[in-house]
């Protein structure tokens, strides 16, 4: 596939616009009219009388590779009435739509095995002709429906759309709404179309701050997905003194934040949520510098479904790390305080198959009898029900002398998620993933460090501190995406070794 210039700015489409009435007429009968798509009628010349003639109108055919630089566009119109139509539909209605874009409006294949054919037949002639088969070969891979995107992008609100369809096309993806091999590649090209017109040197670094336009300040709180914003104190405080909150912003989606960094600005690395998200005390001070000797990632959020696998979150972290390092020339430590989502559920699994099998290796002997007499039930798999229970409940942090006994096992067990479960080699939970990609190094567990309900039910109340050392990153990185080597602390590795200990592996 020919690669395709970078986009970092919107043509006007004003013109289009004055004819938005009889657009808008227009489109509401080809919504009407779209519900009895299958059991289409003659019309007349010219009306619009399903989405497979709204497709043949908008999306055009591709130019022969001699005029493909020289064909003009087509009208802006067609890219509006597109928007329009599709935004028309139901959910069911919209995948059906995207099933035949890609199916009918993809690759023409029969042109590529034809032009393959002529690159294999020309292997013995000069350089370059070679060369200009090539090319033919890599236009011809064009999807049509490619250009139609690309022209949408240009007319005012067609990149958010584009954002927005493609998280559509995610979901029908994950919910199995569709395994056609065509949907797929649809959605790799919009993916890749988008990762070039959000690449680092078009996305903008802004600081949200007490000052900034309300409506910016409630879409960072709507969009904070990590730790619940409660109120307006609340995102007050977290936009105030000793902290930070970033986003980058885009020139095509002005004042829609596409990522968000929290920061607190700490002495040392924290060990609890609690003492950040709920510091009362840090809205009215002045920040003092020498209290600022460490900046603490504590939240980030992807704002835009449609961005999945566009890399952002880990360009705005050493963006983020440049600003406050510009700031605070002293800071010596980055770290985050991550959550760690899947954790409980892992556990309960792990807990229904020792269950099943009849074993009780994940605690000691000696923390099971504590767990048996605690909970009146036989230290066999009596205990192991109770265990489950207890963890799907949240009720043994009302227990002191429960939070007491599980802290060993449930740390231990922990640990080893992190360490231990992998898939294709690479950590299973995301949040680690996402650091250890970044090149951090898996620091410390944290235990009481988030006593929330959520806290509690996703990961019994622990969080994870994921180290940034800034001359290390990019070997830890390299060893990891690489080689899948965990850069890991000796406190969690010594947890690791208790666990494979105990249970035997």
């Amino acid at each position: 596939m020919i690669p395709q210039a970078i986009i970092s700015t919107l043509r006007s489409g004003v013109s289009c616009w004055r004819h938005r009435s009889v657009l808008v007429t227009a489109l509401r009968l080809q919504a009407l009219d779209f519900r009895s798509v299958c059991s289409r009628s003659t019309s007349a010349p010219g009306t619009v009388r399903s989405m497979e003639d709204i497709l043949t109108r908008v999306v055009v055919p591709l130019p022969t590779y001699e005029t493909r630089e020289k064909s003009p566009p087509a009208p802006e119109s067609n890219s509006v009435e597109f928007m329009h139509f599709y935004r028309s539909l139901e959910k069911e209605e919209k995948s059906q739509l995207l099933a035949t874009l890609s199916h009918d409006f993809g690759v023409d294949h029969k042109g590529v095995s034809e032009l393959a054919g002529k690159l294999l037949d020309t292997q013995l002639r000069d350089l370059s002709t070679i060369l200009q088969v090539e090319d033919r070969l890599r236009y011809s891979l064009t999807p049509r429906y490619k250009q139609l995107l690309n022209h949408i992008s240009r007319v005012e609100g067609g990149v958010k759309f584009l954002v927005d369809l493609r998280a559509d096309l995610l979901e029908i993806i994950s919910s199995k709404g569709s395994d056609s091999p065509h949907i797929r590649d649809l959605n790799g090209t919009l993916k890749s179309l988008l990762s070039e017109w959000f690449s680092v040197g078009l996305l903008r670094l802004e600081r949200i701050t007490w000052q900034s336009p309300c409506e910016i300040l409630q879409k960072i709180s709507q969009y904070e997905a990590v730790h619940p914003v409660r109120n307006w104190t609340d995102i007050k405080r977290r936009v105030g003194p000793y902290r930070r909150c970033y986003a980058f912003t885009h020139a095509a989606m002005p004042g829609e934040p596409l990522v968000v960094l929290h920061v607190a600005l700490t002495e040392d690395i924290s060990d609890n949520i609690q003492s950040i998200v709920r510091e009362l005390a840090t809205l009215d001070l002045e920040e003092d510098v020498n209290k600022v000797n460490t900046a603490v990632f504590y939240s980030i959020s992807s704002t835009q479904a449609g961005l999945q696998g566009v890399e952002l979150g880990n360009v705005l972290i050493k963006r983020v790390v440049r600003e406050l390092q510009s700031e605070f020339p002293h800071m010596s430590q980055f770290s985050s305080l991550s959550p760690i989502p899947g954790f409980s559920a892992w556990l309960q699994g792990l807990l229904s198959q020792h269950r099943k099998e009849g074993r009780m290796e994940l605690l000691t002997d000696c923390e099971w009898r504590e767990v048996a007499d605690i909970t009146n039930t036989a230290p066999d798999t009596n205990a192991l029900d109770a265990l489950r229970k207890l963890i799907s409940t949240g009720e043994w942090t009302r227990s002191e002398r429960l939070v007491h006994v599980l802290e060993p096992a449930l740390m231990r067990l922990c640990a080893w998620y992190l360490y231990g479960e992998k898939r294709r080699g690479y950590t299973l939970n995301p949040v680690a993933n996402f650091h250890l990609q970044n090149g951090a190094t898996m620091w410390r567990l944290n235990w009481h460090a988030d006593t929330s309900p959520r806290g509690v039910a996703n990961s019994c109340g622990i969080m994870v501190n994921y180290r940034y050392f800034l001359q290390e990153t990019t070997s830890n990185s390299a060893a990891y995406m690489h080689n899948k080597v965990i850069t890991v602390t000796e406190q969690v590795l010594g947890l690791v070794s208790q666990f494979q200990k105990n249970s035997k592996l």
